[in-house]
């Protein structure tokens, strides 16, 4: 759908139905000196956005002016190769962010429901890391208008489908309107767990012209739904984060998926498999629910560590690290919290894992249950697979 599928047409149809958006422009930019004059106005920081796709491809902070033409060559350069859209659009940068998504469902019939909000502000370089729902951040008074907000903007786009609207809300609890993703998005198991809907169901019932009431029922009646107790994703990534997060591709040797109550795994790497360098590296989505947040927490940990990965360097480690950092576990995180904090993540992810690394050196990848290794220090029986994966970048 147009209307809400790009960026600039997003923006304008929440303008027209009074949802507040990022100051910036809606308009299409000719160049990087129209975007200096343009940001003059508006004041730096700014971003630059590509008008199509997402994933943070196309997109560029802007510090000031001399910034602006690299900036503007690179966002859309990658706008192009990404979604054959080059056009770019300008907003101001919201300081100290938390992005908020609202995943909505609509029918044929005009009927329009909010299902909850997801906290995506665990965030690095734009891309979502790791997500949750409900929000630890919005207040009860802005989630009820976030939603409304939501319902609002569905309903003038006379929407179909399950989707979601995409905000910013500040550290004031304002919140602005940034675009919407007319589809379900790699985040959308965290609302099925807090709701108990399946949403590719839910999607395919309203293709066929189904009423939102036979589909999801009471749901579609509730306009501030209660969540189901608290759910958290962790995308684990084939990738290696002391070396600038590159892609980790080649063979898998051996998968172990974290199993038991209230963990759910959405994946189809298995051992023997081989991570492409054609394709985005993520390798699963790694989902948790607890009565409340801290027990989702507390089972994400558990499961972080039972995930046995051998062949390639993954992030598993460095989701461990931010789940201990002490923002994200109060739940008053924003989206530059990573970038932020990067040196102290990466050291945090490799806390206490030396001597395995160096006992992991002398270990042949075999599917041996156990082995006897001798360090310096004490005679160990050590898996194997554990010790690799440490040596490679991995938590098993």
């Amino acid at each position: 759908m147009r209307m809400l599928g790009d960026k600039i047409s997003g923006r304008r149809v929440a303008e027209k139905v009074g949802v507040p958006t990022v100051p910036g422009i809606k308009d299409p930019l000719k160049d990087a000196e129209e975007a200096k004059g343009i940001a003059e106005k508006i004041g730096y920081p700014v971003l630059l956005k590509a008008r199509s796709g997402g994933g943070g491809k196309g997109m560029r902070k802007v510090h000031k002016p001399e910034e602006m033409e690299t900036a503007f060559r690179l966002a859309s350069s990658e706008a192009a190769s990404s979604f054959k859209d080059p056009v770019l659009f300008m907003e101001k940068y919201v300081e100290e962010p938390h992005h908020i998504e609202i995943q909505i469902l609509g029918d044929r019939h005009g009927n329009v429901v909010a299902l909850g909000e997801r906290e995506c502000s665990a965030q690095r370089r734009h891309q979502k890391v790791i997500e949750e729902s409900p929000s630890p951040y919005v207040k009860d008074s802005t989630r009820q208008k976030l939603l409304e907000a939501a319902v609002k903007l569905g309903k003038e786009a006379r929407y179909e489908n399950a989707g979601t609207m995409e905000f910013l809300v500040d550290k004031n609890q304002d919140y602005y309107f940034l675009e919407m993703n007319a589809r379900l998005q790699v985040e959308h198991p965290v609302t099925e767990e807090v709701t108990k809907l399946d949403l590719l169901r839910a999607q395919l019932m309203i293709a066929s012209g189904e009423k939102l009431e036979n589909i999801i029922g009471d749901f579609a009646k509730t306009p501030v739904p209660k969540p189901i107790g608290h759910s958290i994703e962790c995308r684990i990534y084939a990738e290696d984060p002391d070396n600038d997060f590159m892609p980790s591709p080649g063979k898998v040797i051996f998968v172990r998926n974290p199993e038991g109550p209230g963990v759910r795994v959405d994946g189809a790497v298995f051992s023997g498999s081989t991570i492409s360098v054609y394709y985005d590296p993520m390798i699963a989505k790694l989902i948790t629910w607890g009565l409340d947040r801290e027990q989702a927490i507390l089972r994400m940990e558990r499961a972080l560590k039972e995930y046995q990965i051998v062949g390639v360097k993954t992030n598993i480690a460095f989701l461990e690290a931010i789940l201990a950092h002490k923002d994200f576990r109060r739940g008053h995180y924003d989206t530059g919290m990573i970038e932020r904090d990067i040196t102290t993540l990466r050291q945090k992810s490799h806390e206490g894992y030396d001597e395995l690394a160096a006992l992991a050196a002398v270990v042949h990848q075999s599917q041996k249950k156990n082995i006897q290794l001798v360090s310096s220090a004490t005679a160990t029986t050590v898996s194997p697979w554990r010790l690799v994966g440490r040596k490679e970048g991995m938590r098993s």
